[in-house]
């Protein structure tokens, strides 16, 4: 059987307030990475779409928040099988700031079931899709704290 391969471009944002990072659990719908992960917001940006465009449309879509501005610190690239996909992801990071309130899934049937602010002491790797815990690093290398 051949393999289907897919790659995709995605804009996540990285977004802390109050020592807690926004995170977005994946649902049975998502295509990359497997449900029940913890994910950043952000998503596959769509073709002619800018990726800051794409991200703010993510974030409404997964937290029902408007971005207010983002800056791209670093960008990576994920292998990933699902669904007898093989995916090739490269990741946009971007620091983005936002307003404060609770964060709520507005979309539908898509590949985010919930959003939380999740307090940065109490991350687990072992919870975290490829590109959360690569986020936790960043900023944990941004700021001195080693995992």
């Amino acid at each position: 059987m051949d393999t289907d391969v897919r790659t995709r471009v995605s804009a996540y944002a990285i977004a802390v307030d109050d020592d807690r990072l926004l995170l977005a659990r994946l649902s049975a719908a998502s295509p990359v990475f497997a449900p029940g992960l913890w994910h950043l917001p952000g998503g596959g940006i769509d073709p002619g779409e800018q990726p800051v465009e794409a991200l703010a449309r993510e974030l409404r879509e997964e937290t029902g928040l408007e971005l207010s501005a983002a800056r791209l610190p670093d960008a990576r690239s994920y292998g990933a099988r699902r669904h007898g996909v093989s995916w090739h992801l490269t990741a946009l990071f971007y620091a983005v700031d936002l307003p404060r309130g609770a964060p709520v899934v507005t979309e539908t049937d898509g590949s985010t079931d919930a959003a939380v602010w999740v307090p940065l002491a109490d991350l687990r790797t072992s919870t975290l899709s490829p590109a959360a815990a690569d986020a936790v690093r960043m900023l944990g290398s941004r700021s001195g704290h080693h995992e």
